[in-house]
């Protein structure tokens, strides 16, 4: 099994959830995060002033598939996350190596 924690711009978070159940991945954990990337921020004109704000907010989602179904999810999540503009987000890949489910027992390997 494999985590999938990707961190992308809110206004997406509807379309790559819609996707992501469109392809069967229902169960998710999401998160409001801040944060920034390589673009460090960016800059607002605010009462007449600049502003640079370089914590931006972001959406944090994470979920666990097989590892047979990571590259359909990557591709789901990028399709529909993607607007071509920086700060897009990023996807990471994390190994786990079981998951148990508390109300049962019951545990994946």
């Amino acid at each position: 099994m494999k985590m999938i924690k990707v961190i992308l711009k809110p206004e997406r978070f509807e379309f790559v959830k819609k996707a992501l159940e469109d392809k069967g991945f229902i169960s998710m954990t999401t998160s409001e995060v801040r944060g920034r990337g390589t673009q460090k921020g960016i800059s607002l004109e605010y009462r007449g002033g600049l502003m640079t704000v370089d914590m931006l907010p972001k959406i944090q989602i994470e979920i666990v598939v097989k590892e047979k179904d990571v590259d359909v999810a990557i591709t789901t999540i990028t399709e529909s996350a993607r607007t071509g503009k920086i700060g897009d987000g990023k996807i990471f890949v994390i190994p786990v190596e079981k998951a148990i489910r508390i109300r049962t027992g019951e545990m994946e390997v």
